[in-house]
């Protein structure tokens, strides 16, 4: 990154954050990861494509908008031996350590009150970490496009939504409404489509919607909101240990509180739930891949190779 880069983030951007979520147990690729790393590793913690783990592919592209103290990673305990050799130069309040993976629900609301009790009026922006992306200058400056509208439109949390490739049937899609800024190309989200079937999928690509690539950016608070309104056991609980977080008992109330939580998926069970408090930004010119199948991972290194050799001949 060069000096003048690093001098923006630092100086011009002292609310926005990034949360790297990298709590997942990475199940579906299984059976990829244990051939190339040799254990049970989850995903993001293995060399997927080829050079750096999925984590540190992210955790670079993430380093093209956001200054390293204001980034936060979500991870899970017990994958404490993945985790810790490509995070140890990391702040502890820096990582979100869950007791066990409890969804992403949980996962979210978890770093949105860690990052609230330091900055109350901070602007996240979330990234999973097992997502191929072409071009990462590129889509980068769409989040900083993301984050421009978080400041703007403080009552809106905005996703990006992929381009379609092809009718997808296991991915979630997003259907625009109607423009509501229209300097950011920005749109209302008029509802999701969840894993269409192939003739639905179809129908999709040739309407105009998009794929969730489940990159969000957005106030804190307007977060929390969504969260509150959308699961509120979910919220209540975890208001009865704000109290512990950053001090001695953390550790221990998060334990009890995540041993007595259910499974909730942020998406199903908060972002449908609210789609007039969210928008979407279409992002254009990037191959982007949610790498959930050995079929996809093979898909992303051929484009990678495609994208290698015409740098080659350009």
């Amino acid at each position: 990154m060069n000096q003048h880069r690093c001098d923006r983030i630092s100086k011009t951007s002292e609310n926005e954050w990034a949360v790297i979520l990298a709590g997942g147990d990475g199940t579906r690729l299984k059976s990829l990861t244990r051939h190339i790393a040799g254990d049970e590793r989850p995903k993001q913690f293995c060399s997927v494509l080829g050079h750096g783990t999925l984590l540190e592919e992210t955790q670079n592209r993430v380093a093209l908008e956001f200054a390293p103290p204001r980034t936060l990673y979500v991870v899970n305990r017990a994958h404490e031996n993945y985790y810790m050799p490509i995070l140890s130069c990391q702040s502890p309040e820096n990582l979100v350590v869950q007791p066990r993976n409890r969804g992403t629900a949980p996962a979210i609301l978890y770093s949105l009150l860690r990052i609230a009790a330091r900055d109350p009026q901070g602007v996240v922006a979330f990234f999973p970490s097992d997502h191929y992306i072409s071009d990462n200058e590129k889509f980068m400056a769409q989040i900083r496009t993301a984050l421009d509208t978080a400041h703007k439109r403080p009552d809106r949390v905005t996703l990006l939504g992929l381009e379609p490739e092809s009718p997808e049937v296991e991915y979630g899609w997003i259907e625009p409404g109607r423009l509501i800024h229209r300097q950011f190309k920005v749109f209302s989200v008029r509802r999701f489509w969840e894993k269409p079937n192939k003739m639905l999928a179809q129908v999709l690509q040739l309407r105009g919607c998009l794929w969730n690539s489940f990159v969000m950016v957005g106030q804190v608070q307007t977060f929390l909101g969504l969260v509150k309104r959308a699961v509120p056991d979910l919220y209540d609980a975890f208001a009865a240990v704000v109290s512990s977080l950053g001090g001695p008992d953390e550790t221990e109330a998060v334990r009890k509180l995540y041993s007595r939580l259910p499974t909730i998926d942020f998406s199903s069970e908060v972002l449908t739930e609210s789609p007039s408090s969210l928008a979407v930004m279409p992002v254009y010119g990037v191959t982007w891949s949610d790498l959930g199948s050995p079929e996809r991972v093979m898909r992303a290194r051929a484009s990678m190779e495609l994208t290698h050799r015409q740098l080659l001949y350009a």
